[in-house]
């Protein structure tokens, strides 16, 4: 969407960034974000600017409402739903992992515990955890009492902290030579350096939604991961033209898989404490249109 240069175009376009990325950690989902912009824009072009006391404010309760209502009319979809749910991969158009609560409020895994909470939950969360408005922002936004919204909050974060309880720098250097490691014990067979690399407890989600071929649930265990790894790309050495590109998805390492230009799926890797923890592989062809437009974050 382009909006025309006007005051208004001038100023939501300044705040763009941040607008799609309040959208997206409330959504999990890129092209939904989009569609939230741009209602979000056509109902600001109609504001009195005169009234507008402090347009980020303003803007962010816009989006953040439009994006609930994105959220609540999904949840209801959400029941059809075949086979795992991931968020859209994200692909970042600048350096934003110098930010550490901006990268790690955009990983997969923490998007995927986001899914856990409420549609209010979850933007007061990202509101008050990630972008640090007030709580009478909040309250503004969301259409609840500021007392409401503290407890909602507190619970909010009590549950996140407790599936996902790592907000510290990530090397991104050593993350992505242990990936690197990863993939070349894959393409080689190499069991005992898969078994290597892997958490006990690693977990292997594929996102497909019934529309493309994939593990249909989730695979659990190094042993099992790793087999799994090196039957795929067992599979890849014999199909023709299939490569794969290294990426940065979601601020974490990813592999990106054509079947000549064909986008065939993506996976991102969770790496911690020099283990691989978490596997996000992407087939849903819904969800990989979009994937590979760089976006702009910030908070």
């Amino acid at each position: 969407m382009t909006e025309p240069t006007t005051p208004h175009a001038e100023r939501f376009t300044l705040l763009r960034p941040l607008l799609f990325t309040i959208a997206y950690e409330i959504l999990g989902s890129t092209t939904e974000s989009d569609d939230v912009l741009q209602d979000s824009y056509l109902r600001w072009a109609d504001v009195d600017l005169s009234t507008v006391r402090d347009t980020k404010s303003y803007l962010a309760r816009l989006v953040t409402r439009e994006a609930l209502n994105a959220l609540r009319a999904r949840a209801r979809r959400r029941e059809e739903y075949v086979g795992p749910w991931l968020p859209e991969p994200l692909l970042v158009s600048d350096d934003a992992s110098a930010d550490v609560m901006l990268a790690e409020s955009v990983s997969m895994a923490m998007l995927v515990v986001l899914e856990t909470l409420t549609p209010d939950e979850r933007a007061v969360f990202v509101l008050r955890e990630v972008f640090d408005f007030d709580y009478d922002e909040i309250a503004a936004a969301v259409d609840r009492s500021v007392a409401t919204v503290r407890q909602m909050a507190h619970r909010a974060r009590d549950h996140v902290h407790a599936r996902r309880n790592r907000f510290g720098p990530v090397d991104a250097e050593r993350t992505t030579q242990i990936t690197e490691q990863f993939l070349q014990a894959a393409a080689t067979g190499d069991m005992a350096g898969l078994m290597a690399l892997l958490a006990p407890r690693v977990t292997w989600t594929a996102d497909h939604g019934g529309k493309a071929t994939a593990i249909r649930r989730p695979v659990v265990g190094a042993r099992r991961v790793a087999a799994l790894m090196a039957r795929l790309f067992a599979v890849a050495a014999e199909t023709p033209d299939i490569r794969f590109e290294t990426a940065v998805y979601n601020s974490a390492p990813a592999v990106v898989v054509y079947t000549g230009e064909h986008l065939e799926g993506l996976f991102v890797f969770e790496v911690i404490d020099d283990k691989i923890t978490n596997l996000y592989a992407m087939r849903n062809p819904d969800k990989l249109t979009g994937i590979t437009t760089p976006r702009r974050i910030s908070r």
